[in-house]
């Protein structure tokens, strides 16, 4: 099987720089990266790709069982990095990839050296002391509600999860990405997302690891992201003036320059 085809793999910026994979989140693809990589490419050789299943990704690549479970996700970002050759890249994930970069690491610790984490979160649901945002109620009407109708669920969720009231034309932008989405494979990947639990993976992260929150964010609460630096080894957190849980969208600027200053002190 052609790995960069099946995962629509696309390289740009600077091939002699450090490799940088940008992983996108669930109802996603690579465009939503679009205003990271002119940041990114003068410096580093930038790899983005889509998971089977989203983009435009070999769809008839697409296993219910193996993508089932983050680990499925975490084997398409292994496979890309060995069918690249990648040592020591840099893996930036969005929202759930960046539990999936954490898995990755685990599995190839010569392919990634360092973890850019961005609006993540281990877990969704609240449990004891932790709280992870949403009631385990709240995660089955939300999975409910997406079975059931797919597109109204896009259209309804999608101003919820970006944010920004004031600027329409980022929720046009992610409703249209949610309905791009193959329904049947947008439903795996949102039970595989909201119902998954990293928690426990986060103390085997052993590379240099930067959180990135926004101020404001129903999908990832600040909680969250102190939980995180609390349990990720050495981990840097950074709160972000964003509103949302797509900061590389709604504020660009800071989160390019907060992973700038990241990767400008990685050895």
């Amino acid at each position: 099987m052609d790995i960069l085809r099946r995962n629509n793999v696309v390289e740009t910026g600077n091939p002699g720089g450090r490799a940088v994979v940008l992983a996108h989140g669930f109802g996603c693809d690579q465009n939503m990266w679009r205003l990271t990589v002119p940041a990114l490419a003068p410096d580093h050789r930038v790899v983005l790709f889509d998971y089977v299943g989203s983009g435009r990704s070999d769809l008839s690549a697409f296993d219910e069982l193996r993508y089932s479970s983050l680990a499925g996700y975490a084997e398409d970002v292994f496979e890309v990095c060995a069918a690249l050759d990648l040592t020591d890249a840099v893996f930036v994930g969005h929202s759930v990839s960046a539990m999936i970069g954490v898995l990755a690491v685990q599995k190839a610790p010569e392919r990634i050296g360092a973890l850019v984490m961005v609006a993540p979160s281990p877990c969704y649901v609240d449990d004891g002391d932790y709280r992870g945002g949403f009631s385990v109620e709240d995660i089955d009407e939300l999975l409910s509600s997406l079975e059931s109708n797919y597109l109204g669920w896009s259209a309804a969720m999608a101003p919820v999860i970006m944010g920004t009231p004031d600027r329409p034309e980022l929720s046009e932008e992610l409703t249209n990405s949610f309905c791009a989405t193959d329904p049947a494979m947008a439903r795996v990947f949102a039970r595989t997302t909201f119902l998954s639990d990293s928690r426990a993976d986060l103390a085997t992260v052993r590379v240099p690891t930067l959180i990135l929150e926004s101020a404001q964010d129903v999908i990832a609460p600040r909680q969250v992201g102190a939980y995180m630096q609390a349990t990720v080894q050495g981990s840097t957190l950074v709160t972000l003036d964003a509103t949302g849980h797509c900061p590389h969208l709604s504020a660009p600027e800071a989160t390019n320059q907060a992973i700038a200053d990241f990767l400008a002190h990685l050895r």
